[in-house]
């Protein structure tokens, strides 16, 4: 599967030229373009799907198979103290390219990358509530 406008698709089929760590049959890594640190990788499944959602349970798992050890390499080649790896689903989530992607940033003390991250509360019983209506739906 493949969008012909997708730029992501059209590096996986070689289209576009990459900086590629890895590829196989289902994914390839490659260094971010617009990085927010040095050594930003992007992991892309092969196949083209918008959201997490959109993916089969067995192409998540082949892509994502790839996660440890490219922190591993990313963390050692770097000597950065930790990374994130961030995924994003639709715009509104700051989702840019619209094909699945994990962003590996190596993150350092004092690096100019910060989050926005407004940690709430719930009220009382809406907790419960929220986790049956998500388990209803995993049906």
């Amino acid at each position: 599967m493949k969008d012909s406008d997708c730029i992501f698709c059209k590096i996986a089929a070689g289209e576009i030229p990459c900086v590629k760590i890895l590829e196989d049959d289902s994914s390839i890594a490659f260094l971010d373009t617009g990085p927010l640190a040095d050594g930003h990788t992007l992991l892309i499944p092969k196949g083209h799907y918008v959201t997490v959602d959109e993916m089969p349970a067995d192409v998540a798992a082949a892509v994502l198979r790839h996660l440890p050890a490219l922190g591993r390499a990313v963390r050692s080649a770097l000597g950065c103290e930790g990374y994130n790896i961030l995924q994003n689903n639709g715009s509104v989530a700051h989702q840019v390219v619209p094909h699945v992607h994990f962003h590996v940033i190596p993150r350092n003390s004092g690096d100019k990358f910060h989050f926005n991250w407004p940690a709430g509360t719930y009220p009382q019983g809406r907790i419960e509530q929220l986790a049956e209506a998500i388990r209803k739906e995993l049906l």
